[in-house]
């Protein structure tokens, strides 16, 4: 499948996805008391203002990107800094960070960019395997919801979600919301790394 350059589109200032402000989701997942802070990983983290957000309320946050160019930038918004980030390039497809055991995984739109289940349910899985036990997993994933638009987040529905994820983490919210200045409906999906694999749906005769 072909993929899009992320490296040009950062070269070329086309950054609709970049707003320079934390994602407002996250915000209110965090300062309500969804997670607390511990060893973190965002996925897609591009010139990190998530991350360093994260870090500012005392969350130790690893952020990866395919993009060198957004990593390279994320790092320059930390020099001076002393925050316990840091950033580094990484295709989370094609396998998870080495050495890491985080108790919070998030993603603001990079599950949803795999056209393919195959893909959705490698990148849960790869999830998982980054996923302390009991680990939470925060995704913002562009939605069927909403009227037709030629721009915007890719759509998935709510069974394609649920259909890559359960079988890796067990599904502890699912709910639509709303991508905040793109004008398009999103999941919010939060998830959590099992304990105890998941049982066999029964059947009533």
């Amino acid at each position: 499948m072909t993929r899009p350059s992320w490296n040009e589109s950062y070269a070329s200032g086309w950054l609709p996805w970049d707003t320079g402000q934390p994602e407002p989701l996250l915000v209110e997942f965090v300062t309500s008391g969804g997670v607390a802070p511990g060893a973190t990983l965002e996925i897609g983290a591009g010139t990190g203002t998530n991350s360093i957000w994260l870090a500012e309320r005392g969350f130790d946050v690893l952020g990866v990107d395919v993009s060198p160019l957004a990593v390279e930038r994320a790092r320059g918004k930390m020099e001076g800094r002393s925050l316990r980030c840091r950033f580094a390039e990484g295709d989370f497809l094609a396998a998870p960070p080495v050495g890491g055991s985080f108790e919070f995984v998030f993603d603001r739109g990079c599950f949803h960019v795999f056209d393919e289940p195959e893909e959705r349910q490698r990148f849960a899985a790869h999830v998982a395997a980054a996923l302390a036990p009991g680990g939470l997993w925060l995704s913002l994933i562009g939605s069927t919801e909403g009227p037709a638009r030629e721009v915007g987040p890719p759509r998935r529905s709510a069974r394609e979600a649920v259909l890559a994820i359960e079988p890796a983490l067990e599904i502890l919210e699912l709910r639509s919301v709303e991508f905040s200045g793109h004008d398009a409906r999103a999941w919010f999906c939060l998830s959590r790394k099992r304990v105890v694999a998941a049982q066999a749906s029964t059947r009533h005769d």
